[in-house]
């Protein structure tokens, strides 16, 4: 049995924080336990639950190397077995070996999408790891939404045995925010079951360009809304509004800021969408953050574009994606608005971008390993990038690992150890907050009904139901039990589960239900996330196969067109072709069965403006919240029963 000293001035009567060691020894001293991360017989005072969580992270930068330090900086993959970008079914422990004994990094986000036990099996094994390490460091362990609909590999996540709820435009649908609250908590629960503690969300952008392909991850276009719901997304996953809980789960939101005014829609993770332009709006842009800021979010990313047209205090922005921007960061975040907390750069705005990613081609095709974001830093050396995102005020670098370039800069004194200490710091604080340092494993036996109980699947259940928006109803609702309907893009089961009588042929039907999504087109076949992506146009026209099932319907029965809205679409050639309109933010076929059939009401209202005409789209500014000229239906529009 090792034993050690007690630390000066600590009360005999502090409760045991509970430890769960699988390598490093445990130090029993007056009757309670600690971990010995490092080995060395003696309670040191990082392993001392009973200090502070400052005076803790203080004593162990104290005791890293410098190249444990680097480490820290880097928030990378965590390697998957197989698969891309970390998407597979376990994870690669030998690579995920080296980057943790070697290049000492202590932040990964995990694309797996396994079920609970698995999962939470998966990440003990990468905390077991990281456990015999020299200073026995916890990993944080990140993730992508992935308790939504749309899966988009680097983007979003998969949900796999979590609640499934609409995208964040339907929390905007209904405006409500206890209930984003009450779905963070719900959400935090199941992360923490799993072994996550960080989610790299929400998205606090303001969905102002209809053609943006990212605009379903936001609560829309309003700036009031968008404060007040960020705000209480925070305090739900961190466990209240005053900071992190150790219960709860880190938030960092994004994209700072004016990453939703992207001209034409196209996304900045492509070369062919780096620039911004939140021109005169900006201001608003960063207004959206507000709420979330005062709610103490423990982490903030900037976004990729490089802003265009736009000043700040007066001067033009520097022609850098914001991770680079002294400006954004340092002047604005942190000067300005006082921010301390963490903030993480998004992904691989440190790498090179080849000719794959600048001009990729059918026969040359862009792969995960030919990703860049380094918009308006191309021209830089990968040392050179590091050396600016930290004078920038950056503290971690996502999607990376490459260690030596930084080693390097701090080597020849472009990056002071002393400004390494600042961004290791924020970085362990939440660690010790989470009360990883004691025990950073999870239960996988518990795992399954931790990650969402029968009460929480009914309420995300309800909320796919409720967050629906019925734009239009010709009185053709509710369907009657023991309609015929006549089915396209929906399941056939799923109607016959909720009391309908599925046909052929539309002649014979007294009904026809269409679901589609939002118009797109495959603009950039060649680039990795032009490949991901909705793109181009959002009207419906001849040969879309909503159109021509709506089109040869409507002759016969009254139609419905159930839509989900990832971008807003344009309805003009569709809407006299429809009887009912009911639009959705991510919904199963049941779900938008309940709401016809008269079972559940729809009671969203529209996050955003859906245009007339695409020349409307096409005329309005990429950073103003609908300005389209004489939108088909405004924000706000619903009929609530």
């Amino acid at each position: 049995m090792l034993t050690g000293a007690c630390a000066p001035g600590l009360s005999a009567t502090a409760p045991q924080t509970p430890v769960e060691a699988r390598v490093k020894p445990v130090l029993r001293i007056d009757g309670e336990e600690f971990r010995d991360l490092n080995a060395n017989s003696v309670l040191d005072p990082y392993e001392d639950w009973r200090l502070d969580d400052l005076a803790r992270a203080r004593d162990l930068v104290s005791r890293m190397t410098v190249a444990e330090k680097v480490g820290t900086l880097m928030h990378s993959t965590l390697p998957g077995q197989g698969g891309q970008l970390g998407a597979a079914a376990s994870y690669d422990m030998d690579a995920l070996g080296e980057l943790v004994n070697t290049k000492h990094v202590t932040s990964f986000i995990t694309r797996l999408s396994l079920p609970p036990a698995g999962l939470a099996e998966q990440d003990n094994a990468v905390q077991e790891l990281a456990e015999g390490s020299r200073l026995g460091i916890p990993v944080t362990i990140s993730t992508d939404p992935r308790n939504h609909f749309q899966y988009v590999l680097g983007a979003s996540a998969e949900a796999s045995g979590n609640t499934q709820w609409p995208e964040l435009l339907g929390f905007g649908a209904l405006a409500d925010e206890d209930l984003v609250s009450r779905f963070g908590e719900i959400a935090a629960r199941e992360y923490r079951a799993l072994g996550i503690h960080m989610a790299l969300s929400p998205q606090l952008d303001l969905a102002t360009e209809p053609r943006w392909a990212r605009g379903s991850g936001t609560f829309g276009s309003d700036v009031a809304l968008t404060n007040r719901l960020g705000a209480a997304y925070v305090e739900g996953f961190q466990g209240g509004g005053h900071g992190l809980a150790r219960d709860g789960v880190m938030t960092v939101v994004k994209h700072w800021v004016g990453y939703g005014a992207q001209p034409e829609g196209f996304d900045a993770h492509n070369w062919y969408g780096r620039f911004a332009r939140p021109g005169k709006y900006l201001p608003l842009h960063v207004e959206a953050f507000q709420g979330a800021l005062a709610a103490n979010s423990a982490g903030v990313m900037p976004a990729y574009p490089i802003m265009t047209e736009t000043t700040l205090d007066g001067e033009p922005l520097e022609a850098v994606g914001p991770g680079f921007s002294k400006q954004l960061i340092d002047g604005l975040l942190r000067g300005k608005m006082g921010y301390d907390g963490i903030v993480l750069s998004d992904w691989a705005i440190t790498r090179d971008c080849n000719e794959r990613c600048r001009a990729p081609t059918r026969e040359a095709p862009q792969q995960p390993q030919d990703i860049s974001t380094a918009w308006g830093v191309e021209d830089l050396t990968v040392r050179q990038r590091y050396v600016k995102g930290l004078n920038a005020g950056l503290d971690q670098f996502g999607g990376t690992d490459d260690v030596e370039p930084l080693l390097a800069a701090v080597a020849d004194g472009e990056v002071s150890e002393t400004r390494l200490d600042q961004s290791v710091m924020r970085v362990m604080l939440p660690k010790f907050r989470l009360g990883l340092f004691e025990n950073p494993y999870v239960d996988p036996a518990k795992a399954q009904a931790a990650a969402g109980s029968v009460e929480d699947f009914a309420l995300a259940a309800r909320i796919q139901r409720e967050a629906q928006v019925l734009l239009k109803d010709n009185d053709a609702l509710p369907l009657k039990p023991g309609a015929r309907v006549w089915l396209s893009g929906m399941s056939a089961e799923a109607a016959r589960e909720a009391g309908l009588v599925v046909v052929d042929d539309p002649a014979e039907a007294d009904v026809a239900i269409v679901r589609a999504g939002t118009p797109s087109e495959m603009l950039h076949p060649n680039n990795f996330f032009g490949r991901l992506y909705h793109e181009g146009r959002l009207d419906f026209r001849p040969g879309d196969d909503a159109y021509e099932a709506l089109q040869k319907a409507k002759p016969n029965v009254p139609t419905v067109l159930a839509l989900f809205l990832d971008r807003p679409a344009v309805l003009t050639s569709v809407e006299p072709l429809t009887d009912v309109i009911l639009a959705n933010f991510g919904a199963s076929d049941a779900a938008v069965l309940d709401v016809l059939t008269g079972k559940v009401n729809a009671k969203g209202r529209l996050p955003f403006e859906l245009p007339r005409s695409m020349a409307a789209v096409e005329a309005q500014d990429p950073a103003a919240p609908d300005d389209s000229k004489d939108p088909l239906y405004p924000r706000g529009a619903g009929i609530v029963r």
